[in-house]
């Protein structure tokens, strides 16, 4: 498939499996075990895997990390957990743990300037792919994903689970679905957690990186920033280098769940401002405040964070509302509620909980206890596109779109001007700089990934 057939595809599959976003088959081959390779065991990984480990029969046959106590850490976790009570074998290059072909799903919960090499090396070795969000740092990298994904016909799910939220789908099939919102007139969507690091040179310096991370690995195809212990683990959302700061975090997740409720494509503007007006003295590059605005056909979805001051309302620090001729929704990670204009009864639903099920998620920890149901749907779903060789409701090329709007909001904050998209031919209309700006330089001996070459 050459550049131009794939960019035709594309456009026209993101259309095509639209109409069908809400539908979440949950019939696999229960008995099925399943060989499963996990890139990044840390925080997310291991939340992710665990889940999996929650709803079917999976051996989990290799672990990968550049972290040697990490590693070994999460080893003796999955042996406890896994039916088999076996070891996984344990790498610290993905590409060695690919080479043994012999994985049927391949996680990949790296850092995010490292989720398109290992995700497009796991489909070039013959493994469907469960991949966090968002797709990648640049947006060629992301679109390389997709030309990959459907050039060896892999399944792969990105970890954007809000479409496998159980309130949030009776949302839309109770609330939007039967019109109950009439016209929807406009959508904001925030984020205004207090979660940008705050530490300076002083309280972070530069260091040695310890002995048991190889630093060089963990950079991978990135800028080679001096370490510091912000960097590793979990903290390198900090930097521009490994990742798209809040925007790229917390605003993929809402724009994407509003993108799958109201069935929205590719924005046709994109418009970003902000900066670090509030905590000039850290050692973070990311903005501290952003707007965004996100021009669909007929409609404005704009984003807001602050990672300083008071929120505006507490009950919906990270959340989306929208706005319809007949009601307004208010949707977020915990619960819905549904507010009729004509003065009605109100309808609203809360995140569920499992307890009953899987009692140990009462004490796993630093699991997030209210996403943990959404995982196992997001599995689930998984799963049996998996058997039935069919698109996720995640499926890469929706959270192409959705990573990739967020990806060009940074770049009209620093561009200083709106970008005007082109799905077509994945540019930015008229504007020649900032269509160079798609693809991010690799750092020697890293070669970046091409939709037509990979």
């Amino acid at each position: 498939m050459n550049r131009r057939e794939f960019l035709k595809t594309s456009s026209a599959a993101v259309a095509t499996v639209a109409a069908a976003a809400t539908y979440v088959p949950t019939t696999f081959a229960a008995d099925k075990v399943r060989r499963v390779g996990l890139i990044g065991p840390g925080w997310y990984g291991k939340g992710s895997l665990f889940r999996l480990l929650q709803v079917a029969p999976a051996e989990v046959v290799s672990l990968c990390d550049v972290d040697k106590t990490m590693l070994a850490a999460a080893a003796d976790m999955v042996a406890e957990r896994q039916q088999s009570k076996k070891k996984p074998r344990l790498y610290g290059d993905y590409r060695e743990m690919l080479k043994e072909k012999d994985l049927d799903i391949v996680m990949v919960s790296t850092p995010d300037h490292w989720h398109a090499l290992p995700a497009i090396a796991a489909m070039q070795s013959g493994a469907d792919v469960y991949v966090e969000k968002p797709t990648a740092t640049d947006i060629i990298e992301s679109q390389s994903m997709v030309a990959a994904a459907r050039k060896y016909n892999r399944v792969v799910q990105v970890n954007t689970q809000r479409r496998s939220t159980p309130h949030l789908i009776e949302a839309v099939n109770d609330i939007i679905k039967p019109g109950k919102l009439g016209k929807i007139y406009h959508v904001d969507v925030c984020c205004y957690w207090h979660m940008r690091n705050g530490d300076t040179t002083a309280t972070a310096p530069d260091t040695a990186p310890p002995d048991s991370l190889d630093y060089d690995m963990w950079t991978g195809p990135a800028p080679k920033r001096p370490y510091t212990r912000i960097n590793h683990p979990r903290g390198w959302r900090a930097f521009t280098e490994y990742g798209n700061g809040i925007v790229g975090d917390m605003c993929v997740h809402m724009l994407d769940m509003v993108r799958w409720m109201l069935d929205l494509g590719w924005p046709k503007t994109v418009t970003s401002w902000g900066g670090i007006l509030h905590d000039r003295g850290g050692r973070a590059n990311i903005s501290d405040t952003q707007t965004a605005t996100f021009e669909f056909d007929n409609l404005q979805v704009v984003w807001n964070h602050r990672t300083w001051g008071p929120m505006p309302d507490p009950e919906w620090p990270w959340s989306a509302t929208i706005y319809g001729e007949k009601g307004v929704l208010k949707a977020s990670v915990y619960k819905y509620e549904f507010t009729p204009n004509d003065g009605g009864p109100k309808k609203s639903a809360e995140a569920v909980l499992e307890y009953d099920k899987y009692p140990e998620d009462k004490t796993e920890k630093d699991l997030e206890r209210h996403v943990a149901s959404a995982m196992r749907g997001h599995w689930r779903n998984y799963l049996s596109c998996v058997d039935q060789r069919t698109r996720p409701v995640a499926d890469i090329e929706h959270a192409h779109v959705s990573s990739s709007a967020c990806i060009l909001a940074n770049m009209s904050a620093k561009l200083g001007r709106t970008l005007k998209w082109d799905p077509a031919t994945h540019t930015c209309v008229g504007d020649a700089e900032a269509t160079a700006q798609l693809r991010r330089p690799y750092r020697a001996p890293w070669v970046h990934p091409e939709p037509d070459k990979v």
